[in-house]
């Protein structure tokens, strides 16, 4: 009777054993995966920090759609800025007034 106890004490043992370390294993994986994995804690702080950055770009891109429309009314026929006018001649077709000089 003596080693039937001996035996039966080493069992409860080894399935605690067993049960904490499979226990242990599953939370260093789910914690691995909250903070490294494609969901996790360094995932979300790289989106966050792409969104800024992108919300930076649309801002600017925003601004130069604005200017660009606003040059785009002031060369339509409604609507005709003559100073806007001779600066696109003299860029586009390489002209000076009479009373200029060029330095080069």
């Amino acid at each position: 009777m003596a080693s039937t106890m001996a035996v039966s004490k080493s069992r409860p043992a080894i399935g605690a054993a067993l049960f904490f370390g499979v226990a242990f294993s599953l939370a260093v994986y789910f914690t691995f995966a909250a903070v490294q994995g494609d969901y996790g804690l360094f995932r979300r702080a790289e989106i966050s920090a792409q969104t800024q950055l992108l919300e930076k770009e649309l801002v600017m891109m925003q601004a130069e759609v604005a200017r660009m429309e606003n040059l785009t009314k002031r060369l339509s026929d409604d609507y005709l800025d003559l100073d806007l006018v001779d600066q696109q001649a003299r860029s586009v077709l390489g002209m000076l007034r009479s009373d200029e000089m060029v330095i080069r």
